[in-house]
């Protein structure tokens, strides 16, 4: 037995079975499940009615799922936590201010990212006040592997380490420009960084185009990407070397906040979405 086997007994002995439950409970909540009845979620984690019952009873207590007659979906205290989540992060706390100067310059939404598995996480935003609502807030999850920012936070991941990430022989399409394969998806990236930039047009949603940039920190690894989006009706009519200068500006002086050395090297992503 070696020491990472040694290291994950010694974990699975301080488990507490009915807490690891609960949270996997929460885990089946999803964007596109969130209403589910107790039978659902039995047959989903394979406990018993009775086990999932105590479970449910004990999170709508807490405010962790409310109930509407026998179905259940989220309570507000999973936004509560969530939000003092991001509000936790350093990154989010030097983050916002930035955010808010370039959407001021720019009169357009600002964005801030980061990679959580396979998905980009949204963890903050600055919208101006003459944009419609958007149906991206901060929380929401898009596939890293078919945005522009979720290639950003790819860029460093070695071609072994995306075959991890993806072990499916053909990648998730959302759109013709979606990568099929883990060894396209590494070629893209690859060649986004030795060129230092990207442009083109409808890589996942045609009518969104986005300008971003990576933001490193102190070890020189990419941790976020900050990024524009602007309609792409009006791409034809903005100076778009300003913006592209604008959003480097403001991931380079976040990079800078979070102690990152030039010396590490940049590399800087600009697509159009």
């Amino acid at each position: 037995m070696n020491d990472a086997d040694l290291s994950k007994d010694s974990q699975e002995r301080y488990i507490v079975p009915g807490l690891e439950r609960g949270l996997l409970l929460l885990c089946e909540f999803s964007r596109q499940n969130r209403v589910l009845t107790a039978p659902e979620l039995a047959r989903r984690l394979k406990l018993s009615r009775s086990t999932i019952f105590r479970l449910l009873t004990t999170l709508e207590t807490m405010g962790f799922v409310t109930r509407t007659g026998n179905e259940y979906r989220l309570g507000m205290s999973v936004l509560r936590l969530g939000f003092e989540y991001l509000a936790s992060l350093e990154l989010t706390e030097l983050g916002q201010p930035l955010l808010a100067g370039l959407c001021d310059r720019l009169n357009y939404p600002t964005n801030l990212v980061v990679r959580d598995g396979r998905s980009i996480v949204y963890v903050a935003k600055v919208s101006p006040p003459s944009v419609l609502s958007s149906a991206v807030t901060v929380g929401t999850r898009l596939p890293a592997h078919a945005t522009v920012l979720g290639r950003i936070l790819l860029e460093d991941l070695s071609l072994a380490e995306l075959r991890e990430l993806y072990p499916e022989e053909h990648l998730e399409q959302h759109s013709a420009c979606t990568p099929r394969t883990v060894l396209d998806l590494f070629n893209l990236v690859q060649s986004d960084r030795q060129r230092g930039f990207v442009s083109g047009e409808g890589f996942f949603e045609s009518s969104i185009s986005t300008v971003a940039a990576p933001v490193r920190d102190a070890s020189g690894d990419i941790v976020a990407a900050l990024g524009v989006t602007i309609p792409t009706s009006q791409i034809a009519h903005i100076n778009f070397e300003s913006i592209l200068g604008h959003v480097r500006q403001s991931a380079d002086e976040l990079s800078r906040l979070l102690n990152y050395n030039p010396a590490h090297g940049r590399v800087t992503a600009l697509m159009r979405d």
